[in-house]
């Protein structure tokens, strides 16, 4: 038997796994329900339980405290109660009211100063030879959204270019540093990172490809270079119907793995994915959580697993829900997910 870690390897290296490797993704109340439901003693037995390949990670430790419910950008965030859990949103937008780069200069950024990562190579340590380890990331226009509002962002890539540049720059150079300094921290012991940007809606894309290539892409390669200087994989996240960005993100920003192919959407389809770009990345995700696991039979369930094994048979995957497992989600669907990829998913 391989280790998860193994298994991801595996598919780095263009070769075959003992089985197809899992990974996991849901909210804090999802996977407390299924620590008390499989009768375990935390989430690193779930993991074990039902075979899961997971991820983990390590981050720096910030010197100073922040202000409740403020993140490092100044942003304050209220939290949502939607019935079966909570959410946190932004409150505040800090740079909304700003009309002038000068005054993007003069805001208080942070630092990768502020923080500390004496900790980070002996956590990534602890389970470096079982687990495959994912540090860092890089998803700026997410922050940039919180910092001027979701509405006036999309209208800066238009309208203000000047100002998108300045707020876009200041985010880069504070990740690229911070991302700098943690695989320096974890050097030798990182297998991926992520860079993301969620690039789709349920319908189509959310920007044009020419706006993302303008403000995005050039980023996204200058942290991808520096991600593979390191020797690290890239794992690449973008929601949605985006289809039209994959062939930038595979020849331009060199991503390895692409999550979370929700297929329900517009030019996601698995079959023509797995047609134009199987040969080039690895797959991770597709096991639809809007749908299937929430409301879905168990049967349902089973079926679409067996049905994703048969559509990616000839090329690299990794089974896991197409984004976080919510709440309503039953915990005999999320148990029957791992199970049938366990028992059908050999190699």
């Amino acid at each position: 038997m391989m280790t998860p870690r193994e298994r991801w390897h595996a598919l780095f290296n263009k070769q075959t796994p003992d089985r197809i490797p899992t990974d996991y993704q849901s909210t804090g109340e999802v996977t407390q329900r299924l620590v008390t439901d499989l009768c375990c003693k935390d989430e690193n037995e779930v993991w074990r339980q039902l075979h899961i390949d997971k991820r983990k990670g390590a981050n720096a430790n910030r010197i100073n405290d922040l202000p409740q419910d403020t993140d490092i950008w100044g942003v304050t965030y209220r939290t949502v109660d939607y019935g079966t859990g909570s959410y946190r949103e932004a409150s505040t937008h800090p740079l909304a009211h700003m009309t002038t780069v000068a005054e993007i200069e003069a805001y208080d950024w942070p630092s990768a100063d502020d923080f500390d990562f004496s900790k980070v190579r002996s956590a990534l340590e602890s389970y470096n030879s079982e687990y495959p380890t994912c540090v860092g990331g890089f998803e700026p226009f997410l922050i940039y959204a919180n910092l001027r509002g979701l509405e006036l962002g999309f209208e800066d890539l238009l309208l203000e270019p000047e100002i998108a540049d300045a707020i876009l720059t200041h985010l880069f150079e504070f990740h690229f540093e911070y991302n700098l300094r943690l695989y320096e921290a974890g050097k030798g012991l990182v297998d991926v990172t992520y860079i993301a940007e969620d690039l789709g809606s349920q319908t189509g894309p959310l920007m044009g490809l020419e706006t993302y290539r303008r403000f995005l892409l050039p980023n996204q390669i200058k942290m991808a270079n520096l991600a593979r200087s390191y020797g690290i994989h890239i794992m690449y996240h973008t929601d949605g119907a985006a289809r039209i960005f994959l062939p930038d993100l595979i020849d331009k920003v060199g991503i390895e793995l692409l999550n979370p192919i929700q297929w329900k959407c517009p030019g996601m389809e698995r079959e023509g994915l797995v047609r134009d770009f199987g040969k080039d990345i690895i797959f991770h995700g597709s096991i639809d959580n809007q749908d299937t696991l929430p409301f879905g039979t168990v049967q349902e369930v089973i079926d679409e697993v067996k049905e994703s094994i048969d559509i990616y048979s000839s090329t690299r995957w990794i089974c896991s829900p197409c984004h976080n497992i919510q709440p309503v989600s039953p915990t005999e669907n999320i148990v029957a997910m791992y199970e049938t990829i366990h028992e059908y998913g050999l190699l």
